[in-house]
């Protein structure tokens, strides 16, 4: 039992960071068998968002190695992803919870220098609303 919330909490970790990785299959198959969904939602949730703190994190340093050859993105890229998030504000961090967009978006907060406790608060409400509803589903 140990063994599957651990799991649980390193996949959806995983699953936030800029790495392809998705958790909702292994929390919904985890709800089959759980008693309450608060323990399996609380324990993705928690993952998730450590792993888009890491991605703020990283965003917070990112930019010292943009004109390095192996940097992943050019600057017009980074201007790009810059001007939409001001443009829309850090209200888009409710949408953290998105495939492909999400994790970026955690990571351009960290750029842009979102204040840490504004950035976690928005993270949460987002990505333990998309894990509710994975429970609902379950239900």
């Amino acid at each position: 039992m140990l063994t599957d919330y651990l799991l649980l909490f390193a996949s959806a970790f995983i699953a936030a960071t800029i790495l392809p990785f998705y958790s909702e299959a292994f929390l919904y198959v985890l709800l089959q068998d759980a008693r309450s969904p608060l323990l399996p939602v609380l324990v993705a949730t928690a993952g998730n968002v450590l792993g888009a703190c890491v991605n703020w994190w990283l965003g917070v340093g990112i930019l010292r190695f943009r004109h390095k050859r192996w940097f992943y993105f050019n600057d017009e890229q980074i201007a790009k992803a810059q001007r939409w998030f001001q443009r829309y504000g850090v209200w888009t961090l409710l949408l953290s919870w998105l495939p492909v967009v999400g994790d970026p978006l955690t990571l351009i907060a960290g750029v842009l220098r979102v204040r840490f406790p504004v950035f976690v608060l928005l993270v949460l409400l987002g990505k333990s609303s998309r894990y509710i509803f994975i429970a609902w589903l379950a239900q």
